[in-house]
Parts: structure tokens; sequence; C-alpha cells
């Protein structure tokens, strides 16, 4: 069973904007390349930004999904000051997802996000079962402390894990019938 913790009032979550830049206009970068320009505080979503309502969140992940499906990721870059302001000011993820720990499956890639974006908890058939210690203790983590108001649980076709569990329920059920049956000798 989740805990229960106190919510934090924030900020909302700001736009992106992306700047090109003008020819014979110096902006960091060769001439004719575009630059993404944030609003977040420290040029990638840290814990110095506002939290991120839901319906938002999902708009979000639904809009990086379908970069993703349609090829178009966009283009931006990880780099150093990035893995500092993360570093010295923390995460902010606006989702955590609960994922498949296939390894065809990356859910940053999947919903074009970037490392600070969403919270990733992932183990074999994307489960979260029997008050699984560790998942539930993330999930916890994920709403009480980073805040992240959507939880999404993904599944995905082929899925090896779910395949062999059912496998494992069905031939437990067989069994448990072919006993239950009277013997014919």
């Amino acid at each position: 069973m989740f805990s229960s913790c106190t919510s934090k009032t924030q900020a909302a979550e700001p736009s992106e904007l992306v700047i090109p830049a003008q020819p014979g206009q110096d902006n960091g970068l060769t001439i004719g390349l575009t630059r993404q320009e944030t609003l977040h505080t420290h040029g990638i979503r840290t814990q110095a930004d506002g939290s991120v309502p839901a319906e938002k969140a999902l708009q979000k992940l639904e809009q990086g999904n379908s970069r993703y499906v349609e090829g178009m990721p966009q283009q931006r870059s990880f780099d150093a000051d990035a893995r500092l302001a993360l570093a010295q000011h923390g995460q902010n993820p606006f989702a955590t997802i609960i994922g498949c720990a296939d390894s065809r499956c990356p859910l940053e890639i999947l919903f074009d996000a970037q490392p600070g974006d969403i919270f990733v908890l992932r183990n074999a058939g994307n489960t979260c079962t029997h008050a699984e210690g560790s998942m539930v203790g993330s999930v916890e983590y994920s709403v009480c402390h980073l805040h992240t108001n959507l939880i999404l649980v993904l599944g995905h076709t082929c899925c090896g894990a779910i395949a062999g569990a059912t496998a494992t329920a069905l031939s437990k059920t067989d069994k448990s019938q072919n006993d239950a049956q009277p013997s014919s000798t």
C-alpha cells in the first residue's frame, strides 16, 4: 500500500522554445544551425522548475511518443552543463513510468525524453505485485519526494516475461484439473 505524502505546490511547467539561428547572428553555434532554448531555470528540468500536472505530463509523453513513431526526435544534446545542473540542482521528472526490462523497450527513447524528464522503473513484465518492496518504494519516492503527478504502467507486445508467466500459470491450472479428476483404474 502506498504511504501518504504531502503535496508541494509549485509553478506550472514552462513551455520549451526553439530559437533558430539567424544568418549573421552569433548565438554560440555555427551560423545556420538551430539551438534549443528552454525556459527551465538551469537549461534542463531540475528541482528549480515547477511540477507538471498529470494531464500536461500525459500530453508531453504522447507528444514524445508521436515524435518517436514519426522518426522525428527533438534535436538536443545532453552535455556536461546539463549533467552538472542535474547533479547540483536535483532531478524533477514530470512522470513516473513502470516499464519492462526488455532491452527492446528503452523508455527514454520511446518517449523522446532526456535525462531528468522521466523517472523510470523497469523489471521483467513491468509488474508491481504483492507490494514488491523496491518497486513500490521507488514509486512512493517519485510521488512523495520528486512530486511526479503521473504514474504510467507501460506494457509491450511479445513480452517474454508475460508469456512465461502465462505458460506457468496455465500449466499449473492444467495440473490442478488433472489432479482433481478421478482415476480410471
